[in-house]
């Protein structure tokens, strides 16, 4: 496959250096390395700072949720590769205002590692943390080894809700009462159907053929629980959503926020495609959809596919979400 690429293991670097010209009003880096992103006005005295990081390949995750409002700071790995603890605990300091930080990431093993060994190191300079792990994707476990689950474009939601909060001024346990309340009442589920190509390799990152689909898959394109004939988009919609509701015991009456997302390669229109399908189902289960998301919020390089997030919402819950916010790839107004 064709890239728009320079030396394959600059990419990063480079590309990241691109985001920080682009963008110097909401954005900055205390590294010289430019592994590290932070909001243009870190740190903020006396407000809860907020770091997430991971591997690089899925803009607007994760560097796209650095700004008011959203993260504070992000650490920045490789292509679908951990941080290091050094990076998390460099953008620690930078972010830190004297309220304590919340590390809040996806669940897998590299970033688990990484960040537990920066909170350790955190400790040693006297700034206290705490940490709320995304685990959203009903995919990779089933509902009594949630714990296990990956964190997947789901996680957007507790980026929003615990920036809010602790823009508002909250302490660093509510910021992660917040967070870890969010990620609890949200499930995700995604379909893939052709595979990224990672930069330094030139290779797929999985193997799919001719009109086939592959149902459950990861951001990084891990193994679903299905691989079969693609199917029409109201069916990969029924499909998905069936799972997300029953996975969240949501029902007649309940209320909630929907994200359908694109992988990297899909068209909005067959986005809004799937959202149509996704609307009728919960209107005919009477359930009231307050908040909508429709485009790339978690991406995989130019993997084509979508997931479908939902989240269980209350006053609480939706209030967050309405809460103001900016960052070069979110706005709420």
């Amino acid at each position: 496959m064709k890239k728009i690429i320079n030396e394959p293991n600059a990419f990063v670097d480079e590309f990241v250096e691109g985001i920080l010209l682009a963008h110097p009003d909401l954005l900055k880096t205390p590294a010289d390395d430019r592994r590290v992103l932070v909001r243009a006005d870190a740190p903020v005295t006396g407000k809860v700072g907020i770091i997430t990081g991971g591997g690089s390949g899925h803009l607007p995750l994760f560097k796209g949720y650095v700004g008011r409002g959203l993260c504070d700071g992000v650490a920045i790995g490789n292509v679908f590769s951990s941080p290091s603890s050094a990076q998390v605990l460099e953008a620690t300091k930078a972010v830190s205002g004297g309220a304590g930080v919340l590390y809040l990431y996806g669940n897998y093993g590299g970033d688990v590692f990484n960040f537990d060994l920066a909170a350790d190191l955190a400790e040693l300079e006297g700034i206290a943390t705490m940490t709320a792990v995304g685990r959203d994707d009903v995919a990779s476990q089933p509902k009594e080894r949630s714990a296990d689950r990956r964190g997947v474009a789901g996680i957007m939601f507790a980026f929003k809700a615990a920036g809010a909060a602790a823009e508002r001024g909250d302490s660093l346990e509510q910021v992660a009462a917040v967070a870890e309340d969010i990620i609890d009442n949200t499930a995700t589920m995604g379909i893939g159907l052709s595979p990224t190509i990672l930069p330094t390799t030139g290779k797929p990152s999985f193997e799919l053929d001719d009109g086939e689909m592959e149902v459950g898959i990861g951001i990084h394109g891990e193994p679903g629980f299905h691989r079969g004939a693609l199917e029409t988009a109201d069916r990969i919609a029924e499909r998905i959503t069936e799972r997300l509701l029953a996975d969240l015991g949501v029902g007649a009456g309940d209320r909630v926020a929907v994200l359908v997302n694109g992988m990297g390669a899909t068209p909005l229109e067959e986005l809004y495609l799937l959202f149509r399908r996704v609307h009728q189902l919960l209107t005919e289960q009477k359930i009231t959809i307050d908040k909508i998301y429709v485009g790339e919020y978690a991406t995989s390089l130019e993997m084509a596919g979508a997931s479908i997030s939902l989240l269980a919402l209350n006053d609480e819950r939706l209030a967050l979400l309405n809460a103001p916010a900016e960052s070069p790839f979110f706005k709420e107004a």
